[in-house]
Formats: structure tokens, sequence, C-alpha cells
């Protein structure tokens, strides 16, 4: 099981008139955004790890970014990055398997190496899966996404004991959720259509996930992911 979860009070976002927060003082930083699927999954494996003391968040409002953050902290200016140890790492996927190996906690891994081996399948896939799910807005996005929800309903079958890809909660789940969430809402409000109409194990993933504390905080409004899929992707809609 998770670490007890800790409530906190998100801090405001930073944006071009704010001051950089000091640099290598020892404090462990991960700068997100509270709307970036990307971020949301080291915020989800600090969460979940019970790290919240043990790693500050700093949010970077990406629509009025500051130019320290380029300038000083990242050079890629892209969020998440992880400020530890005198470095700043960067890349969601890795950072989630940084944050496993150099934090305390629940691993996130499972021992099992049938189970390490469909993991890492799965996660070198999510990259396409998502490119493919955001170029769908571009045409029938019902129909083109159903061969991947399709898929993941498969995937989501190959371990029986517990409704997540192995099973038990993962990295695995953790790479995938701030993507299928955002489509679960926008192809259901937009489209009309439930991703979860005929995948039982989907729906199931789903709801389970949203049972987890270390994840439900970090979702953010519906109605805003909507929002910015119309504004950003669905401007004939």
């Amino acid at each position: 099981m998770a670490t007890a979860f800790v409530k906190e009070i998100l801090p405001p976002s930073l944006t071009s008139a704010s001051s950089q927060p000091p640099l290598f003082d020892g404090t462990t930083r991960l700068y997100t955004s509270y709307q970036c699927p990307f971020a949301q999954r080291v915020w989800i494996t600090r969460n979940y790890k019970g790290l919240q003391d043990k790693i500050k968040l700093v949010a970077i409002d990406l629509g009025d970014r500051p130019s320290w953050y380029k300038e000083n902290v990242y050079p890629e200016n892209k969020v998440p990055s992880l400020e530890h140890n005198g470095k700043v790492v960067g890349e969601s996927l890795d950072l989630i398997k940084y944050v496993d190996a150099n934090f305390e906690g629940p691993s996130l891994f499972p021992n099992d190496p049938a189970k390490r081996e469909f993991g890492e399948k799965l996660v070198s896939e999510v990259d396409s899966v998502t490119r493919e799910l955001f170029s769908s807005l571009k045409g029938d996005a019902v129909q083109q996404t159903s061969s991947v929800f399709d898929s993941l309903e498969n995937a989501l079958g190959k371990f029986d004991d517990g409704p997540f890809f192995l099973g038990q909660f993962s990295w695995v789940d953790i790479a995938y959720i701030p993507f299928i969430e955002r489509f679960h809402i926008v192809l259901a409000e937009v489209f009309k259509h439930d991703i979860t109409e005929g995948r039982p194990k989907l729906r199931a993933w789903i709801e389970d996930i949203n049972k987890i504390d270390a994840y439900a905080q970090t979702r953010i409004d519906p109605k805003e992911i909507v929002e910015l899929f119309k504004k950003r992707f669905l401007t004939q809609q």
C-alpha cells in the first residue's frame, strides 16, 4: 500500500513576473505544471511514495513562463524537471524511475520478472499511443481511438491479481493515466462517446485509479481539460 496521503495546499503557479526560488540550496524541487499530463506523472509518483515533505512542488505557468527557468534551471524549458543533489534532471518517464530509485516509499516496480518485462513493453509503447490519441482529434476521434482502447483493454487482462496493468498499481499506470483520463473526459463531453463502454477492464482501471489519493489530488477540473482541448486541439469543434 502507498504511504498515508498527506493533504497539501498547492502553491500558486510562477509567471514571468515571479522571482526564482533558490537553486541548489539543498531543497529538492519538482518543477511542474498543474495542467501538464507529463508533469502529472512525476507528481503522482511523488505523492504515492509519500514524499510531499521531501520534494517541494514549484508550479510553472506554461502560458507565461519565467525566463529564469530556461536560463538557470532547465535549458530544455519543459516540465517536469527535478532539482536534486546539485543537478536538474528531466523527462517524465525517466523521472518516475529516478524518484522510485532515489527516495523511500513503496516501489512502483514489481519484482516479478514477467511483470517487469510486460511493464517495460507497455511503457515503451506509451509515446506512440499518446501520439495516436492526439492525432485522432484531427479526424474521426471515436473511430480512430477505438483500436487504442481495445489494445489497453486486452493489456489490462494480462494479470489477474488486481485491476491495474501489472495487477497491482505501478509505474505503467502512472505513465498512461494522465492521457487516458483526459481522453475519457474529452470524448465523453465533446463527442458523446464513452471509451469504457464494452471495455469492463478499462472501466474498472479508471475507477480504481481514481480511488488512489495520490492520483486524485493531481487531477484538474474536467471542465478545464475540455476547455484546454477545445482551445488547442479542437478549434473546428
